[in-house]
């Protein structure tokens, strides 16, 4: 393997110990307390969310791939694709690590439809930052209009499956509606 795809593997397998450390050091699990190993929990109410593998948040994740491979196009067009997924790993997994401080698990549980939300294990975390990967190399295949179109289609099927959504979240983490939250949690 040359030089230029090694670097940037490494940089991400060192991102990612790294958050994995840290998330250990938050006090996140290594997987679902219960025992169990499960790759996929598809009930967002139960306290397997955000525990195993992948959840229906996972779709989210996938949304911050096409977020990062948008934003690294516009910001540094001539990096190369490696480097650019590189640098997509280190915000999701900074991400990851903000979003399971007990600051933002507190604001999670008080504005959101995730009442009680508990932060995710270090599995479900990693999962996460895969997820974004495959959002990224999705956006890059499908393009910016294609996959804007993937994106708004996602959102949609959360909303109507799950009662939330990326860009909910970021409007109730931001600024909490009473009635939307009500609706969330299906009040």
């Amino acid at each position: 393997m040359s030089g230029r795809k090694l670097w940037p593997l490494l940089a991400l397998a060192g991102v990612l110990v790294a958050a994995t450390l840290q998330l250990r050091h938050q006090g996140r699990a290594w997987w679902c307390s219960c025992g169990q190993a499960f790759l996929w929990v598809g009930d967002i109410w139960s306290s397997h969310n955000s525990q195993h593998l992948l959840d229906p948040f996972a779709f989210t994740h996938v949304l911050h791939g096409f977020l990062f491979f948008w934003l690294l196009s516009l910001l540094v067009p001539r990096m190369p694709t490696l480097w650019q997924l590189s640098l997509a790993v280190v915000l999701e997994a900074l991400w990851e690590v903000i979003e399971n401080t007990a600051f933002t698990i507190q604001r999670y549980r008080e504005t959101t439809a995730a009442l009680g939300y508990y932060g995710d294990s270090v599995a479900n975390s990693l999962g996460d930052v895969l997820m974004c990967c495959i959002g990224f190399l999705i956006a890059q295949r499908l393009g910016f209009r294609r996959s804007l179109l993937a994106f708004a289609v996602t959102e949609l099927v959360l909303l109507l499956w799950i009662r939330d959504s990326l860009l909910l979240e970021i409007l109730m983490l931001i600024y909490p509606i009473d009635w939307l939250k009500a609706w969330q949690v299906g009040h």
